[in-house]
């Protein structure tokens, strides 16, 4: 039987943050399903096609690493339908701080009474990642800053093609 595991999320951009996550789940899982989570009401920095790009580059080698089966896929509804899409058993969450932790046991928890049979695994994100959010990363770019040590290098770089624009 292979474990399989939903990891969702905007991954707009994808940081170093979300490659823990995916780092660590590779270790638990046979095969990892990144979820992007595509909204009509949202207007992105990075269009789906590039995001899912991004993920396939910065995640392929690390799943390969460990023989974990990587797909990126697109979804617009809830999670756990989105797991059930995927036949995965377990929906996977980073957790940065305790304020991650009280949405993310919110969410668990509601996402658990609609699919009792898909459940969310919590990984812990590894001390050097923990400040790191998307929407400080695309902040920092849009000011100029310098994100190289949010975010992979091909990203930076097109981090900094954006803000060029």
């Amino acid at each position: 039987m292979t474990r399989t595991a939903l990891y969702t999320g905007s991954f707009d951009p994808v940081t170093n943050g979300h490659i823990d996550v995916v780092r660590a789940a590779c270790r638990l899982f046979d095969k990892i399903v990144i979820a992007i989570g595509v909204h009509p009401g949202k207007s992105p920095l990075f269009t789906v096609e590039e995001r899912a790009a991004m993920l396939r580059e910065e995640c392929g080698s690390l799943a390969a690493q460990t023989g974990t089966i990587l797909d990126v896929v697109t979804f617009a509804g809830l999670a756990v339908d989105a797991a059930r899409a995927a036949d995965a058993g377990s929906i996977v969450r980073g957790l940065r701080d305790g304020t991650d932790l009280d949405y993310e046991m919110q969410m668990a928890g509601m996402n658990g009474a609609m699919a009792p049979d898909v459940l969310t695994v919590f990984l812990p994100a590894s001390p050097a990642v923990r400040p790191i959010t998307a929407t400080l990363v695309r902040q920092i770019a849009a000011m100029g800053g310098d994100v190289s040590s949010f975010v992979p290098p091909s990203v930076a770089a097109k981090l900094a093609e954006r803000a060029r624009r």
